[in-house]
């Protein structure tokens, strides 16, 4: 799902950057409203538990792969405005760092995964809910489905983006100038996938860790609540959730194929690769070469340790696990910042007018 640079034209990425900016901006003017030593922990650690969990592929129908993003988790613990910025900052790390996701096509990633994904988990997990109890096993139903229909709504979009490319760029011979595949094929190859195993995976992760939370400490819930303690330790259960989840990142690494809409330009040339793309797109063939744009594109960013992989490691499994430690502690390092931030502007507050 994370759209890659050369798959969206520069007009379509300007208007996702546009999309997004809206949002963002009410997020943050939201956010910084609240800004405490309570919810920066939490948005700290709720971006690396989505950091973390997107590192899991699972393979999908049609030989491709997905994952979970954790939104609806998120966006019960923070709220959807917090939660769009901590989704945003952890597809951020990803897409900077490792290649994961385009710089270009960030806005678009952004709107399908942390903006669209959060508000649509905040609706369906608040009406399904309701007022139940913060310990009601509704909760956790609630939470399963708000994940489940989420991350099918970020799929759509991504499927709809993909397939409008091919339909408004394209050469005068009507070869496509970005993603090759038209809307009749790239909405069902997103959804087949995100509405079976994607889809399930992120229903149940969200209903466990929600399950989980409730017996740990319900109080996470309950964010604009004021505590005694520091708002690390508060955010503990999800911070061991996360370092669990960290040891465990090779086995993501098990799920062979590529995510539907994520090829190399190398892959167009590749048959082994171009079967897989055709498998996985109702049996129509890819274009002969990478399309024009999307070969242009492709390079705009080098990302400094591409597909989670240090080019000075020889394992897989290794790399994998130090890309994933590296993520976490640049969102760590990001929520100490804030939370510094946060400390200097309430000292500032308090102090009596010169």
């Amino acid at each position: 799902m994370h759209i890659p640079d050369g798959y969206l034209s520069p007009a379509s990425c300007a208007a996702m950057y546009a999309a997004s900016a809206p949002f963002w901006c009410v997020a943050l003017k939201r956010v910084q409203q609240k800004l405490s030593a309570r919810l920066v922990p939490l948005l700290s650690v709720c971006a690396a538990f989505s950091f973390v969990v997107m590192m899991f592929n699972l393979p999908l129908p049609g030989g491709t792969t997905g994952h979970a993003v954790g939104m609806c988790v998120t966006t019960v613990v923070l709220g959807p405005w917090a939660s769009i910025l901590a989704l945003s900052l952890a597809l951020l790390i990803q897409a900077v760092f490792f290649g994961d996701g385009g710089i270009t096509a960030f806005g678009a990633n952004c709107f399908n995964m942390a903006v669209v994904g959060s508000l649509v988990a905040h609706v369906v997990y608040r009406t399904v809910s309701g007022r139940s109890p913060l310990t009601s096993p509704r909760r956790v139903v609630a939470a399963a489905l708000g994940g489940y229909v989420a991350i099918n709504a970020a799929a759509l979009l991504a499927g709809i983006e993909f397939g409008l490319q091919p339909m408004l760029f394209h050469d005068a011979s009507g070869a496509p100038l970005y993603a090759p595949y038209a809307l009749g094929i790239a909405v069902p190859a997103m959804m087949l996938g995100h509405l079976t195993l994607a889809g399930l995976a992120e229903g149940v992760l969200s209903a466990g860790v929600v399950a989980w939370l409730q017996h740990s400490d319900a109080a996470l819930f309950k964010l604009h609540e004021p505590v005694p303690h520091d708002g690390w330790r508060v955010a503990r259960p999800l911070w061991i959730g996360v370092a669990a989840l960290m040891i465990a990142t090779p086995l993501g690494l098990l799920a062979g194929g590529t995510a539907w809409g994520e090829w190399g330009v190398e892959d167009f040339r590749k048959p082994e690769a171009r079967r897989e793309m055709a498998a996985a797109s109702r049996n129509v063939a890819p274009p002969e070469n990478a399309p024009r744009g999307l070969e242009r594109l492709a390079g705009v960013w080098t990302s400094p340790i591409p597909d989670y992989a240090p080019p000075f490691l020889k394992s897989p499994a290794v790399g994998y696990f130090l890309s994933a430690m590296l993520g976490v502690g640049l969102l760590l390092t990001i929520g100490l910042s804030l939370q510094g931030i946060a400390r200097a502007s309430k000292r500032n507050n308090a102090a009596p007018p010169a």
